[in-house]
């Protein structure tokens, strides 16, 4: 069989918890070295210590202030990718889940970290100050159950990840009403740990203010392909607007999985915190696939047993 092309996957919002990267951080001096560098940007660009938030202040009850799971987020993934470059496992393609964009158009060469980084700062502080709070729930059901009134006119459609599982975004006074309605008609469903209805028309006021501020990051062609999870396509070109839309549209998840494997079999590599484009993939993956999907870290941890058994795959 050929060799099969890796595939870097980054998840976004919603993929976080406390300690998220622990035994890589204590135990793994390249993703240390790259959490401790990105730390001390964050803090002169927002004067929020992430470290501290991730790894050093007692559990709170949330871990979902935006200005600190924003950046924690693109701190862990592009931390957890440059260990696994030294490593020696290169991406041929990268893949951007909503807020996962960030870094996977960085590692694919479109933009510098330390631009990248302040971008996914100034994107948090302009939900903070323009947005109200929101949330996500993700549902196990079909796209079609959307169409179902309780839904569709509380909610905005954020995501298909594969083909019973969804997410919806809606602000904080319809979330209670929809959760009541899933449990009604016996979904399943998680709200997720996140402060505004990303994906949906209740960011829109945050558009300007982060557009603006973007209009002054340089980007550049790509060294790497990047699969975009709102277009469903492999672009090697990024629009002005493309780290807005990649959080305000849908995350076309299943199609750009379906996409990808028109093309060939890959090694699709959880780059995330939690594991779950892992999960997905495998859903999404067709029975006479040969591709595979792996994730590295997970709130259950063990990341240093999971990066050996991909090193050995």
């Amino acid at each position: 069989m050929p060799k099969r092309k890796v595939v870097f996957m980054f998840s976004g919002q919603g993929s976080h918890y406390f300690r998220m990267g622990q035994d890589l951080f204590e135990h793994d001096p390249i993703f240390r070295e790259w959490m401790l560098r990105l730390d001390e940007l964050a803090r002169s660009l927002s004067g929020e210590r992430v470290v501290d938030a991730i790894y050093s202040v007692p559990e709170r009850e949330t871990f979902d202030r935006t200005l600190q799971t924003h950046p924690a987020i693109f701190m862990v993934e592009y931390a957890l990718a440059q260990s696994l470059l030294h490593a020696g496992i290169t991406p041929d393609i990268t893949l951007g889940a909503s807020l996962g964009s960030f870094a996977a158009a960085t590692v694919a060469g479109h933009t510098r970290v330390e631009d990248a980084l302040a971008a996914v700062i100034q994107q948090a502080a302009a939900f903070e100050a323009c947005c109200d709070r929101g949330g996500m729930i993700a549902v196990l059901g079909d796209q079609t159950l959307y169409a179902e009134p309780f839904l569709r006119e509380r909610s905005e459609l954020a995501a298909v990840n594969f083909s019973s599982h969804i997410v919806v975004s809606a602000p904080q006074s319809n979330l209670a009403q929809i959760e009541a309605s899933l449990s009604e008609h016996d979904v399943v469903y998680q709200r997720l740990p996140v402060s505004y209805a990303f994906h949906s028309q209740w960011i829109d006021d945050a558009q300007a203010p982060f557009e603006s501020f973007m209009s002054s990051i340089p980007r550049t062609s790509g060294t790497l392909p990047l699969a975009c999870c709102r277009q469903a396509t492999l672009s090697t070109e990024l629009s002005n607007d493309f780290f807005w839309r990649v959080v305000r549209e849908p995350i076309r998840f299943k199609e750009t999985i379906a996409a990808l494997e028109q093309l060939g079999a890959y090694r699709y590599i959880d780059v995330g915190p939690a594991g779950t484009l892992a999960t997905f993939t495998k859903y999404c993956l067709p029975a006479d696939s040969q591709s595979t999907a792996h994730a590295i870290m997970s709130p259950f941890g063990n990341e240093r047993r999971s990066m050996a058994a991909l090193l050995r795959g």
